[in-house]
């Protein structure tokens, strides 16, 4: 927003906040990177786990709840024993898939500003 804009362009539901509060968490896109750019947009449950190191198996299943009832992600179910699940991206999903790719490609080419960064106190980073 410019300086000096309307208080009402700042209201609570207003574009930035809700993209924000989106990504909230890490998870949200480091799913829809990984669903994208590891998976073809498509990807079982235990594979995209093994393709998100340090996610437990609950902030996963979480994660992709809440980006199902976003509708960011779609859960398909097949019937076989033990039941297979695949998380797909929706029209939806694909088009946040954007502005993550952007971050993160800015993060590759900024890693050394990142580097010089002090950790928060939160961090797992070294």
């Amino acid at each position: 927003m410019q300086p000096g804009t309307r208080d009402e362009e700042w209201r609570e539901d207003c574009a930035p906040r809700r993209v924000l509060e989106l990504f909230a968490t890490k998870w949200t896109s480091m799913v829809l990177h990984t669903l994208h750019a590891r998976h073809g947009g498509a990807a079982r449950t235990g594979v995209l786990q093994r393709s998100l190191p340090g996610i437990s198996k609950k902030m996963l299943t979480q994660t992709v709840r809440e980006m199902e009832a976003s509708g960011l992600v779609s859960r398909h179910v097949e019937s076989v024993m033990p039941p297979m699940v695949e998380y797909r991206l929706t029209p939806l999903g694909r088009r946040f898939v954007e502005p993550v790719e952007l971050l993160y490609a800015w993060g590759r080419d900024n890693a050394d500003a990142l580097d010089t960064l002090r950790p928060r106190s939160s961090s797992r980073r070294g």
